[in-house]
Parts: C-alpha cells; sequence; structure tokens
C-alpha cells in the first residue's frame, strides 16, 4: 500500500479497507479487534504468494472508476477493459432491521456484475491466521468454499469454486455474488440473497441518513462523516472505537505505531456528541449504557483510559511479528499498553456523554435521578483527581504531570452534574456540585495561567502550551471572548501552528518530537476561531475549506496530516477527525453568534 486512498464499508460489526483496484486489504473477523483475515494493508510490498488478500481483478483493465452509493457506506467500482468490456463490483456489509433487531452478520458481500462486452476476470481469496502468519487450509464444498482456522470461514458462492481456489480466469456473463465469513446459515440462492441484503442495506442507510439534521452548505460532507463514525460503534454492546486500524504510524519511518481497535470513553464522547447535534441518540444511549456497565464492574464506580468492545482486559501490547507494517513501517502492534495509565479527563467525558438525555428533550431516554445519582460517582473522583498528576489526553508514557486539560475535564464533570441537578429540580445537590466546579475553577486559572506567555498552559506551573486548551469556550470554562482565552490561542497560533495546521504540542517526547499535525487540532482551531466571531470566521470558514479539500476522494480522513503536501498519516479512518468535520460544519453554520455553551460537546484526545 503506498497511500491512504481507501474506501470504508462496514456494518458495527466489522469494518473493511477497500483500495482503488477493488482489493479487500484491511478486514478483521469476527468482529473490529479480531485477527486481521485481510491485511496487506500492514504487510508491506505486494507478493504473489501473499497471504491476507481479497482481489477481483478484470483481465486487460484500462479504466476505473470508484463512488459510494449516496448515503450508504456501499462501494460500487467499475472496471473497463480496452475492448467494450466491463464489469461493476458492489462491496458492502449487510445492515438492516430485521424481526426488531439490528442484523449486522461478520459478513462481507461482494456481487460482480457484467456492464459491457465479455468481461473476464480472476477472483484472488487467501485470507490469513494469526496477523498475517499463516495461511488457511481450504476446502470446496457445494456451494462454498470453507477456510480452516481458530475460528472457521467460508466463501458462499454462485461463481465456479475451483477457478477461485486456483485463481484462474472466468467470464462474467451474469451477476455473480462472493459472501465471505459467517455465512452457513445462507440457504437460499446466493445472489437472490445478496441483492435482497443489499437492498435491505440501501434502505436502511439512506433511512438513517434522511433522519439526521444537516447544515445544507456541506451536506455530503457531513452526512460521509456520520456515516462513518456509526461505522465504528459496535453494535452487540454499544461501545465506540477510536478507529478500524492497527499501526498505521503517524509519519514516515516513526515508532508512532498503535493499536486504535479499542473504546477510549474520550473519543467515543466525542462520536455521540456529534452524532448527537444530528439528531441521532440512539448512539449516546447505547453507548452510555455500556460506559455505565463498565463502572458497575467495579467496586467504586471507576473507569479506566480504554475498554475492549465487550468490555473484556485490553490485550498486553505486542508487536505482530509477521506484518511488516504500513509501507513496510513496523512496528504492528496488538494491544494497547496505553490502558495502564492514569488520564483523570475521563470522568469529565462519561459526564458529557450524557448530555444530550438530560437537556435535549427528543432523547428516547431522558436522564433522571437513578441517571443523575452514578453521574455523581464520576463526578466524586473528578473533584478527587483534579490536581493529581496524570498521562494526560496525549498519553504521555513518560513523566506524569498535572495536566491542565484534565483538571478543565474534573470541572466539566462537577459542571454538568451541578446543570443535570438543577435540570431535575434537585436545588442542594446542583448547589453542591457548584461548588465543587467553582473550587476547580479558581484553582485552574490561578495554577495554570502564565503571565510570561500571556496563556493558560499544558500543565500547572508550566511553560508549554496545549492545542487542547482550544477547547476552552467549547466546554464553557471560559467565553470565546475572554482576555485569557484570546491570549491562549495567540500563543497557540505563534507556536503550535505550522503554515495552515495545528500541532498537538512541539516539546520533545518519549519518541522524539511529532512530526506531523495532529487533524483534530486543527478542528478545534476551526472552532475557536468560528467562537471568536468576526474575521476570526471568515479565517475558520477558509480554513475549513482547506481541511475539507484534504479528504481523500471517498470523503474521510486519517489521524495525521503532513502540512507541506497534504498527505494523510495516522490510523484511518479516525473518529474524531470526522466527527470534527461534523462539529466545524454546525459551528460554521450556526452564525457568527455561535452556540450557547448548555449545547457545547464533547472533545477527543490523542495517544502518543
Amino acid at each position: 500500500m503506498t497511500s491512504l486512498d481507501l474506501a470504508l464499508i462496514g456494518n458495527g460489526t466489522i469494518g473493511a479497507l477497500i483500495d482503488a483496484e477493488a482489493r479487500v486489504v484491511w478486514c478483521c473477523f469476527p468482529r473490529f479487534d479480531g485477527d486481521p483475515v485481510f491485511c496487506s494493508l500492514l504487510d508491506g510490498e505486494p507478493r504473489p504468494d501473499q497471504a491476507g488478500t481479497f482481489s477481483i481483478e478484470l483481465n486487460g483493465v484500462t479504466r476505473k472508476e470508484q463512488s459510494y452509493l449516496p448515503d450508504t457506506p456501499i462501494l460500487v467500482t467499475r472496471l473497463y477493459d480496452a475492448k467494450g468490456g466491463g464489469v461493476e463490483i458492489t462491496d458492502f456489509c449487510p445492515r438492516f432491521e430485521d424481526k426488531g433487531r439490528m442484523f449486522s452478520p461478520a459478513m462481507l458481500v461482494r456481487q460482480v456484475r457484467p456492464i459491457g462486452g465479455k468481461p473476464s476476470v480472476v477472483v484472488k481469496v487467501n485470507p490469513a491466521a494469526q496477523y498475517g502468519c499463516l495461511e488457511r487450509d481450504h476446502a470446496i464444498g457445494a456451494n462454498h468454499i470453507g477456510y480452516s482456522g481458530e475460528q472457521a470461514l467460508r466463501l458462499t458462492t454462485d461463481a465456479p469454486a475451483e477457478a477461485v481456489v486456483d485463481e484462474t480466469p472466468f467470464q462474467v456473463r451474469q451477476t455473480v455474488t462472493l459472501i465471505f465469513g459467517n455465512t452457513e446459515e445462507i440457504r437460499s440462492e446466493i445472489t437472490n440473497t445478496g441483492t435482497r441484503f443489499l437492498e435491505r442495506t440501501t434502505a436502511h442507510w439512506q433511512g438513517w441518513a434522511r433522519a439526521l439534521t444537516v447544515p445544507e452548505k456541506w451536506r455530503d460532507a457531513v452526512v460521509r462523516a456520520a456515516i462513518t463514525l456509526e461505522l465504528n460503534v459496535y453494535e452487540e454492546t454499544g461501545a465506540i472505537i477510536a478507529s478500524i486500524t492497527t499501526s498505521i504510524p503517524e509519519a514516515p519511518n516513526t515508532a508512532r505505531t498503535w493499536d486504535y481497535r479499542f473504546c477510549w470513553p474520550r473519543d467515543a464522547c466525542f462520536v455521540v456528541n456529534a452524532l448527537g447535534r444530528l439528531g441521532e441518540t440512539r448512539t449516546t444511549e447505547r453507548y452510555l449504557a455500556f460506559l455505565l456497565r463498565m463502572a458497575d464492574a467495579t467496586d467504586d464506580s471507576r473507569l479506566v483510559p480504554m475498554y475492549t468492545i465487550d468490555g473484556s482486559p485490553i490485550p498486553a501490547e505486542h508487536e505482530a511479528e509477521c506484518l511488516s507494517g504500513y509501507r513496510g513501517m513496523g512496528p504492528v502492534h496488538v494491544g494497547n499498553k496505553a490502558s495502564e495509565q492514569q488520564q483523570n479527563d475521563i470522568y469529565g467525558e462519561a459526564v458529557l456523554t450524557a448530555e444530550p438525555l438530560f437537556l435535549n428533550s427528543s432523547a428516547a431516554l431522558m436522564g433522571d435521578t437513578a441517571l443523575l445519582s452514578r453521574l455523581e460517582e464520576f463526578g466524586h473522583h473528578a473533584a478527587r483527581l483534579y490536581q493529581v498528576p496524570d498521562a494526560g489526553l496525549w498519553e504521555l508514557r513518560g513523566e506524569q504531570r498535572v495536566h491542565t486539560f484534565s483538571s478543565i475535564m474534573c470541572w466539566v464533570a462537577c459542571d454538568r452534574v451541578s446543570k443535570y441537578a438543577e435540570r431535575l429540580r434537585l436545588a442542594d445537590r446542583a448547589q453542591y456540585w457548584k461548588s465543587r466546579a467553582s473550587e476547580i475553577h479558581e484553582t485552574i486559572l490561578r495554577r495554570s495561567w502564565s503571565e510570561k506567555l500571556n496563556a493558560l498552559t499544558a500543565t500547572m506551573e508550566g511553560e508549554s502550551l496545549d492545542a487542547s486548551l482550544l477547547l476552552i469556550p467549547r466546554l464553557g470554562f471560559l467565553p470565546a471572548d475572554d482576555p485569557r482565552f484570546v491570549g491562549t490561542v495567540t500563543a497557540i497560533e505563534q507556536t503550535l501552528k505550522h503554515g495552515d495546521f495545528v500541532y498537538r504540542y512541539i516539546e520533545r517526547d518519549d519518541f522524539g518530537h511529532p512530526e506531523n499535525a495532529f487533524l483534530v487540532c486543527t478542528f478545534w482551531y476551526i472552532e475557536a476561531l468560528a467562537a471568536m466571531g468576526g474575521k476570526r470566521r471568515d479565517e475558520a470558514l477558509a480554513l475549513f475549506e482547506k481541511v475539507l479539500s484534504a479528504r481523500n476522494r471517498f470523503g474521510l480522513l486519517a489521524e495525521d496530516l503532513d502540512p507541506r503536501t497534504l498527505e494523510q498519516w495516522g490510523n484511518f479512518p479516525q473518529t474524531y477527525c470526522m466527527a470534527g468535520i461534523v462539529d466545524c460544519a454546525i459551528s460554521l453554520d450556526a452564525g457568527p453568534s455561535g452556540l450557547p455553551h448548555s449545547q457545547m460537546r464533547s472533545m477527543s484526545g490523542g495517544r502518543g
């Protein structure tokens, strides 16, 4: 793989990345954090015998076209040869309501339809096992090819099975369907089944998109971002992953390669609030239920920096030795050691996640005294931790410090619990939490303010800057026209802004100095400018358009961006970057006055 010019398809159980050649280059089974059965994205240079591949090749191809079906994650690839022949490949993962539940199996469907001439194709299916270390043995059945392994997989198809196994050409005279994954229950005629799944999946996504409340000016960008966010929500539990990939490096030849196939309360809060602003509250309700289950599993409602999608322990961080990495730039990591860190901001994000349930009358499940009581447990943790050193939202693996952003999120926890109690007319609880919030607020402004820099600093009594403080007005900590925030923005512009893009920080960390811009920070900067109004809002509009132009041709963004070449790096697609599209579009569409703090959203973090 030489670029992230990839399309994402999925259904809330699995996600797959497909390149311009119609090759599935990444897909884990039986769920997001499973074994990457198709893993050529992280396997260096292509090789004839490479395991982990799934391709459909048109003989003599001379031209290619690719696009999503409107308002869906269904990808259509058209390949043409020099003689007027061609095929149309439709790739999707089934998702639709069936018998009162969401049908979203671990299943990848590929339909190949002739669109001219006498097209001949070669289908190559070589699923890997154990992170690229093993090829799977196969056996041909009546209408399928079975693949061995700890988790048995099969390709159910009406294509000639021998041609698929032998990788020999066959002519496509009518629609051919290939259904990979958990397909044992498919009993009816295969192409009819695939077509029925396609029709119902198309209807589901287009209906879902129609129900969103979207800014008209950037409608297509926002809908694509919203669909991408929803694809990262694990249907079975409501947990939300940061990205479907692991170990795409943040910059060329860096050791910054991390596994993002886990649920961070920070990132998940950012996702549910972005979707909630579009009117999609089911995701909020399901994710909050997941988070509360995780807290209830402890003896004091503790939270940790990240969870697996079913709440089981995070695997110990280790390297997948058989995968050389994106462009050969390893290591490829499985698991994430940041799960062992202390990150004090997570309680603020947990409380903020529930905001729509208390302040949005359209939510199906409204916040009540029982929910408030559970959120107060998070508030107690926040009130205890706001001056305790931690790894921070950037998950620094070296020395712990009292990070200003973590302290602000502890303030958010107490402030929002106070507001929820006020909404429920519980005056004594509202006053109690308001008092705790005021104490934290005063401490932060006293200990994190630098007269020398005329800015709030990354840490208490520190001398460096942190782009996360661009979120201050969005969180309601200070208004956008407060001189202390204006000074902080100016200092960040002078120090962290390189060209048009903002770095999270520039000081040396455990792995050296950051090389590329952390894209979500630029979105935070755009929102800050929009909130400041006047000419600054005009700057925000121009910069937002520039960031949109950096998306790949499918409207997707990775975590990092080279500010010189606009090349994307880092895990892909990245949920908090896609949520940044939603948040900035809404902020800029709202007019110069912006939104009241009661409607402010959550934030994301990094990995480091």
